[in-house]
């Protein structure tokens, strides 16, 4: 009278996670695992199916089943009350219940597992024990974590060391080499010993994380200084900024292609705001994904929307609802509810509730969750005017440079936030020269990449373009352009209108998180 196995089996009988809690052999619980899908019949409202000596008891979750192998003298009571708990912990630990989703929290599933059944036998535990005893700290990880920290801190002191080392070698080097604008010699001086010094850092164009260092030669005099040798320039002044000691370790790292910020300058990822935790006790999120292909010359192609409508609940009270929607009038979209989901209900009244009206959606406290999701809808297309932002890229060359002019033309159906246009170039040791642009820019060397920054098109500013010379390159090396922006409108217009409770008393507060975002958007 136990439970056999716990698995997780696709509905084709793909096995993703199987836990095993009485001693069975391999081929064994594969044959048992396999029978399964074959024995499953259609119309069915039970959720168990019994052969001559064992017992499948499953429940479905999306397009997978959760499913208990046990032998038939097994309390089928006691094994259900087993399987809803289970059924409780999956969404908790991967909150994509999807093949990939399983499978790569397959470890955390089969430890929640053994904290739920212990030699076949249910413990009695809630989701919430369950959670706590697999996120007890272990004193061997503690210590595990210390050795490493130890390492990476005398990795870094071993840099440390390196870059002192090289920063001396540089000095020496430099000793004797002749440069500049005409040495200084002193009386009494036998030797002349150049240097660099950092004369000034400016910046260019907007400031969005550029910077150049202009450098001057200075000369010093070895030996004992003459009181016109050791006075400044007329019109210097006093200096303040970096020792001649790091100056000259940066120009050895400037010299090997790196760009050097002096500065900390604000990155576009943190241009994008987090979503403020959550405090209503229903929050619904509609989210459109857009992936879309455009081609150089003009046209669409692939143009993707993908979205969804998911549901989180603070408390368990409020699980007993349902959601009433309204959609826009774009037709070219196709809305499916989710399996739960009762669909009559939603193809009649726009009401998106459960199958059993008993049942209460699924509570969760984290503010970082997916949610449930309860909708799904998609629209494909390849009529140009459907493109939010068109991108136009014209480099011309002439003589050993190329003029490269951009433009882009936002539709007028979206205002469009932390807009980044992302144009890769050839292999520059400088940074190109920007001589007009509607927005800000930044050159990340390291990947040769000029992203294009505008953090709002609205009516006022649809169109824009930035003009850019760099060495003579061919056309494709500014190919493929990459951008990314967000929206607070979608295609499909959806909006939460009420909702329902169906105990009876008030309706809970509700919030409705709206936005567009660019999975892949590019320019080829």
């Amino acid at each position: 009278m136990v439970v056999l196995a716990a698995s997780i089996v696709g509905k084709s009988g793909k096995v993703l996670v199987s836990r095993q809690f009485v001693d069975m052999s391999r081929i064994r619980i594969e044959g048992l695992l396999a029978a399964f899908p074959k024995l499953i019949g259609t119309g069915k409202q039970h959720t168990y199916i019994e052969t001559e000596n064992m017992r499948y008891v499953y429940q479905p979750i999306e397009a997978l089943y959760l499913l208990l192998i046990t032998n038939k003298q097994s309390n089928i009571l006691e094994d259900l009350d087993t399987l809803r708990l289970l059924s409780k912990l999956v969404p908790e630990y991967s909150y994509s219940l999807d093949e990939e989703g399983i499978c790569r929290h397959a470890f955390e599933l089969i430890f929640a597992f053994d904290e739920v059944i212990s030699l076949g036998h249910k413990e009695n535990v809630t989701v919430a024990q369950v959670k706590q005893y697999c996120e007890m700290e272990s004193h061997e990880e503690k210590l595990h974590k210390l050795v490493m920290q130890s390492k990476i801190n005398e990795t870094k002191d071993v840099m440390k060391r390196k870059a002192n080392e090289i920063d001396k070698s540089k000095i020496e080097k430099n000793k004797g080499d002749k440069g500049g604008f005409g040495p200084l010699t002193s009386m009494g001086s036998g030797r002349i010993e150049n240097s660099f010094s950092d004369m000034s850092i400016s910046s260019t164009g907007t400031g969005f994380g550029l910077s150049t260092d202009v450098d001057s030669f200075s000369t010093k005099p070895k030996g004992r200084p003459t009181a016109s040798a050791a006075a400044p320039p007329k019109g210097l002044g006093m200096k303040l900024g970096k020792s001649q000691k790091t100056n000259q370790f940066l120009e050895s790292l400037k010299a090997e292609g790196e760009v050097i910020l002096e500065d900390v300058q604000p990155r576009l990822s943190q241009s994008r705001t987090a979503a403020p935790p959550l405090t209503d006790p229903v929050t619904l999120s509609v989210e459109e994904k857009l992936n879309v292909t455009l081609k150089r010359d003009g046209g669409v192609g692939s143009f993707d929307v993908q979205g969804t409508l998911s549901l989180q609940i603070l408390n368990q009270e409020d699980g007993h609802i349902q959601v009433q929607v309204q959609t826009g009038d774009n037709q070219a979209i196709s809305f499916k509810t989710h399996p739960n989901m009762n669909k009559e209900l939603f193809a009649h009244d726009y009401i998106l509730g459960l199958k059993d009206p008993n049942r209460p959606f699924p509570t969760g406290q984290a503010s970082d969750a997916a949610g449930v999701g309860l909708l799904k809808w998609r629209m494909q297309s390849t009529d140009e005017s459907m493109v939010p932002l068109t991108i136009n890229c014209w480099p011309s060359s002439s003589g050993n440079e190329t003029y490269v002019s951009i433009e882009y033309e936002a539709s007028s159906m979206f205002d469009l936030r932390n807009v980044v246009i992302s144009v890769p170039l050839p292999a520059l040791r400088e940074a190109p020269n920007v001589s007009q642009i509607d927005g800000e820019w930044r050159y990340d060397s390291r990947n040769s990449i000029l992203e294009w920054s505008v953090l709002l098109i609205d009516n006022s500013n649809r169109s824009g373009s930035m003009e850019f010379v760099v060495p003579q390159a061919d056309s494709s090396a500014f190919f493929p352009i990459s951008v990314r922006f967000a929206a607070t409108e979608t295609f499909s217009d959806l909006k939460v209108t009420n909702i329902i409770p169906l105990k009876g008393g008030n309706p809970p507060k509700f919030a409705q998180r709206t936005q567009l975002i660019t999975e892949n958007y590019q320019v080829v």
